[in-house]
């Protein structure tokens, strides 16, 4: 049964190239302190005001207009678009509040605002997450896995810096705008915290296997090797285990994230330090298919080595879905004749993820807590947001997984 090289610097700076404003200068950084239950008259962001820098400052939280929505942040996740931009502002956006991964509570929102994206009521107390902005289709049943998905995007966490402030989840409050801004957020208040924390990585991956399955290869009986297993990699063998797929083959170096990918769902694993050469590991990735080539490959690492290694694990006329690469990490060097053309490889790039996609996560989420997959132990750190620098410097260390910043 069927389960049916974009550079993104040149596209956020397109996106945000009519985008001005550099606010007021900042206030103390101090905690934002009000009487329980009521919204205090400021609040602090983590502006990153210099490469590998964050400060707390505080500002007055701005008037709500009559479509907007006031969010008291709970928690976000550390993005490697995060990580990239804080140590070389690729993207000219100093200064800037981060944080795309994040979630929180409604504590006021204006008059017009009455459901979310997907026609789902909202009101104060709900808990919601953001997401890519599609203002050329707003509705989301229009969305299908060939349309734009980041066309003409306004991203909080990579809006730079005006007068509002509160652009990006890495801050106490977030305002989300409405109107013809042309936000897009989505009520979960179905979801735990880690589960929303986790929402938009996995909606990258849900796109992934989107695409991958319209090759017409990827089913139930398929023998599937996902290649690099940092936080994308294991959330893309979980939706493949959730999906039925049980023939996971899971390559990496690093032993602790192979032991954790046979937690979410990888059948076998092969640790490519312990082979010589790319012949000696596709061998590898062979003996644990017993004797077989992959029918399908996620290629997941962002290293342009292991893109050009990857072709030599997938059987003929198997399948290949590339994903690893959200910037430019360099150029992949292939053989056109043996890889592709006399294998007839089925080859599918993806890259972010649509509207439908997202709504698709939060399904996966609650299947996956449903057949006891550890998603939460995908965090292996949390710090406060008096901590954002070091959750940065973690994340740029790999010395975990997915690292959050969670609000008191």
């Amino acid at each position: 049964m069927d389960m049916n090289n974009v550079n993104i610097e040149e596209i956020v700076k397109q996106v945000l190239s009519n985008m001005t404003g550099k606010g007021a200068a900042p206030a103390a950084a101090a905690p934002a302190a009000a009487p329980a239950g009521q919204i205090p008259k400021t609040a602090r962001v983590a502006m990153m005001t210099e490469k590998k820098h964050f400060e707390l400052q505080e500002y007055p939280i701005p008037p709500l207009g009559d479509d907007d929505i006031l969010v008291k942040v709970e928690g976000c996740g550390v993005c490697g678009t995060d990580a990239h931009e804080y140590k070389n502002d690729p993207f000219g956006l100093i200064p800037v509040v981060l944080g795309h991964e994040g979630t929180g509570e409604i504590v006021a929102m204006g008059k017009n605002v009455k459901v979310d994206t997907a026609g789902k009521p909202v009101q104060v107390g709900d808990k919601i997450v953001t997401c890519m902005i599609f203002k050329d289709d707003p509705e989301i049943t229009m969305f299908d896995l060939n349309k734009k998905n980041v066309g003409g995007a306004d991203v909080y966490g990579l809006l730079p810096d005006d007068d509002v402030k509160f652009n990006g989840w890495f801050a106490d409050y977030i305002l989300v705008r409405g109107g013809n801004f042309g936000s897009t957020f989505f009520n979960v208040s179905d979801l735990d915290l880690d589960s929303r924390i986790l929402i938009e990585p996995c909606a990258v991956l849900i796109h992934a296997v989107e695409r991958a399955k319209t090759t017409g290869i990827l089913k139930f009986n398929s023998r599937v090797v996902v290649q690099g297993c940092g936080p994308i990699g294991l959330i893309c063998i979980a939706i493949l285990r959730t999906m039925g797929v049980e023939n996971i083959c899971a390559v990496d170096g690093n032993e602790n994230r192979l032991n954790f990918a046979k937690k979410m769902g990888a059948s076998v694993t092969v640790n490519f330090a312990d082979f010589q050469g790319i012949e000696a590991l596709a061998g590898g990735v062979k003996d644990a298919f017993g004797g077989h080539l992959a029918d399908f490959a996620f290629q997941c690492t962002g290293n342009p080595k292991a893109h050009a290694n990857i072709y030599k694990f997938i059987r003929n006329g198997g399948g290949l879905c590339e994903l690893g690469f959200f910037i430019n990490g360099g150029d992949a060097t292939i053989n056109p004749h043996f890889d592709l053309c006399s294998k007839e490889i089925n080859l599918v790039g993806s890259w972010v993820y649509t509207l439908r996609d997202y709504a698709t996560t939060f399904d996966f989420l609650k299947r996956a807590k449903g057949i006891g997959l550890p998603m939460s132990d995908l965090i292996t750190h949390r710090f406060p947001l008096e901590q954002i620098n070091e959750a940065l410097e973690t994340n740029l260390a790999m010395t975990g997984l997915k690292i959050a910043v969670i609000n008191k």
